[in-house]
């Protein structure tokens, strides 16, 4: 009669351990979901796959700013944020302004890596959050200079590999940029 209440309990505390368990997974499942972001985003530019590294988890996606990156003399600039969950993921950003007047960017933090040449535009630079590229577009009816920026969280990118994603991301919003702007046309 002793055995009969004994392997009711262990049974009962193995039933116990199986379903805490699989709560616990739920939850796993449920903080280890990644946002859904929109298939295409700020700007047009980005694919869903393109920006997922720098997403981390989260339920909730919230995208601002203007559909496209069309600039004139009167609309000089264009900002995209997407939040994940009220924590901000990605900025892209470009600027116009009137031919002849060079961006500065300002000296970067010493106590982080310093930032990398960029290949692309005039000028370009890559750091380990983000990058940057100024351009000179001189077309047959409007010149002006460009500033395109994009930055982002990479707490969830594999170490080591955020310079490369951001060139990556670069050189692709370049290229579009480029068409939305009218550079060089």
């Amino acid at each position: 009669m002793g055995r009969a209440p004994r392997a009711r309990t262990v049974a009962l505390l193995v039933g116990t351990l199986v379903v805490a368990a699989v709560l616990a997974g739920c939850a796993e499942e449920k903080k280890a979901a990644a946002p859904q972001l929109p298939e295409r985003t700020c700007f047009g530019v980005f694919t869903r796959s393109d920006l997922e590294p720098l997403m981390g988890y989260g339920e909730t996606v919230k995208v601002s700013g203007p559909a496209d990156a069309r600039l004139t003399a009167e609309r000089r600039a264009a900002t995209c944020n997407v939040d994940v969950d009220g924590r901000g993921r990605v900025l892209v950003s470009a600027t116009r302004q009137p031919l002849g007047q060079s961006f500065f960017w300002p000296p970067t933090d010493q106590n982080r890596p310093a930032p990398e040449p960029l290949p692309l535009g005039d000028k370009g630079i890559v750091w380990d959050t983000g990058a940057r590229v100024a351009l000179t577009c001189k077309g047959t009816e409007d010149s002006f200079e460009l500033e395109l920026g994009l930055s982002g969280s990479v707490e969830h990118v594999k170490s080591g590999t955020a310079r490369a994603l951001f060139t990556s991301l670069m050189t692709e919003y370049l290229e579009s940029a480029k068409q939305q702007t009218g550079c060089g046309t």
